[in-house]
């Protein structure tokens, strides 16, 4: 018999960015933009970023396994925030449920994000720390594509 196992975990990271609201809220709402943070490079990635849309990011484990993250969109407001639900799946076996809500602060002409994280976390398939960190790269890959967007302005 299988050991079944639920961790409850919150987190919130923030950043500040060198950008306006509206040029860091569009990072998340362009699939292009959004790709090239949020995916890997071999990653397969769809977004319909609208609320009751739906974005899948499908990529490999170390250990070759098919990750699947699948997000649904629950609430817009244009500059200002942004809520979803997502999951994530191993293969056919789910490792989290989670409930995401980002804000976006203007902050002179910076923008604070604040992005808060509630999971549950299924038989140790994904530890809360794991997501944190992973978390942290996609907002720091963010940094990485505001500065080139910003270049090419």
């Amino acid at each position: 018999m299988t050991d079944h196992v639920v961790t409850h975990a919150t987190f919130t990271l923030e950043r500040l960015y060198a950008a306006s609201p509206a040029t860091v809220f569009a990072a998340w709402a362009d699939p292009e933009a959004k790709a090239r943070w949020f995916a890997g490079p071999d990653a397969e990635h769809e977004l319909d970023f609208r609320v009751g849309g739906r974005e899948v990011n499908r990529g490999r484990s170390d250990s070759g396994a098919v990750l699947t993250f699948s997000s649904w969109y629950r609430d817009i407001v244009q500059d200002e925030r942004i809520v979803y639900t997502s999951t994530l799946s191993e293969g056919q076996d789910l490792a989290t449920v989670s409930l995401t809500t980002v804000q976006f602060y203007p902050e002179g002409g910076s923008t604070r994000l604040l992005l808060t994280e509630q999971g549950t976390f299924l038989d140790g398939r994904e530890e809360p720390r794991w997501r944190e960190q992973g978390t942290g790269k996609w907002l720091d890959a963010l940094a990485a594509e505001l500065l080139r967007s910003i270049k090419q302005q």
